[in-house]
């Protein structure tokens, strides 16, 4: 068997250039060289493969059979240079090692699992560390990495974007709207059992702005608590106001009365300066941004 033709790959992309153009010049634009320099790579590549590729013209060049023959396999070998060049620019940036995360107890629990496992299938070198507190933790003395809070950082050396804003909003599970019945205004869900706030008075000054004077006595239960006040919802004790996107992520919870005038909580990734420009860091602070999905488009 007669041995294969060897060849410059580097000279198939001015093949293809003249190829999709037509003329030497036109692939020298596209290229941006110089068309003696073209005319040069394919005279090359020609003396390589034994064959003639193009027939010079009054207006340019025409292919010949044995040009045609090759396009495809020259493009496929492009778009396999084009994802080479890709894979390698990825490995270029190593996110490898530990990044710590802190996020409220109900953020870290009712949204970042699934963030993050979709993060752990992307990057799956990177180990995350993530810190369940509503304290704020001070990224100043490195507490954590990032941070997910319900205000704006005020301290210098922070990098903070703005993710949108959490609406809580009234629901229930549907097990207790099915013992009960659907409240059609708030005054209604004064017959309800409600499920509150021990001491902060968030709830409280939400009714007060509907016009109904309330207390903490009209909850019939109560806790502060963020995650065990969702599981008291989900459990069917009651009507509650939870988080959005806790409410969208779970199709046993009914979202009731969303012409209330209920508050909304802005949503702030945070990182400090002097460590965001590190691969593994970027790289988190980057992913969380893009996962808008849980807040209130700005």
């Amino acid at each position: 068997m007669a041995p294969l033709p060897r060849f410059d790959w580097s000279l198939i992309p001015s093949f293809l250039a003249v190829l999709e153009t037509g003329s030497m010049m036109g692939a020298a634009r596209a290229l941006q060289c110089p068309q003696p320099t073209v005319s040069r790579r394919i005279g090359q590549l020609e003396g390589q493969l034994g064959v003639a590729l193009f027939e010079r013209t009054g207006r340019g060049v025409r292919p010949t059979a044995a040009a045609l023959a090759l396009a495809e396999s020259a493009h496929q070998m492009a778009l396999g240079a084009d994802q080479l060049a890709q894979l390698l620019a990825r490995r270029s940036v190593d996110t490898r090692g530990t990044v710590r995360i802190s996020a409220s107890h109900v953020v870290a629990s009712g949204w970042l699992p699934r963030v993050l496992c979709a993060l752990h299938e992307a990057e799956p070198s990177l180990q995350i560390e993530l810190v369940a507190t509503n304290e704020v933790s001070n990224l100043l003395r490195r507490e954590a990495d990032i941070a997910l809070r319900l205000l704006r950082p005020q301290q210098q050396g922070l990098i903070a974007k703005k993710l949108g804003d959490v609406r809580l909003l009234a629901c229930a599970h549907r097990r207790y709207l099915a013992r009960t019945s659907t409240p059609q205004d708030a005054a209604d869900l004064l017959q309800h059992s409600l499920v509150g706030y021990d001491q902060n008075d968030a709830i409280v000054r939400g009714f007060a702005a509907t016009g109904h004077a309330v207390s903490r006595e009209n909850f019939a239960f109560r806790t502060d608590d963020h995650v065990a006040y969702a599981q008291l919802v989900r459990a069917g004790v009651g009507i509650g106001f939870l988080p959005d996107f806790l409410i969208r992520d779970d199709p046993d919870l009914v979202a009731l009365l969303p012409e209330l005038p209920t508050p909304t909580l802005p949503l702030w990734l945070v990182v400090h300066r002097e460590i965001r420009g590190t691969p593994a860091v970027r790289r988190v602070f980057d992913f969380l941004s893009t996962q808008l999905s849980f807040v209130t488009p700005l």
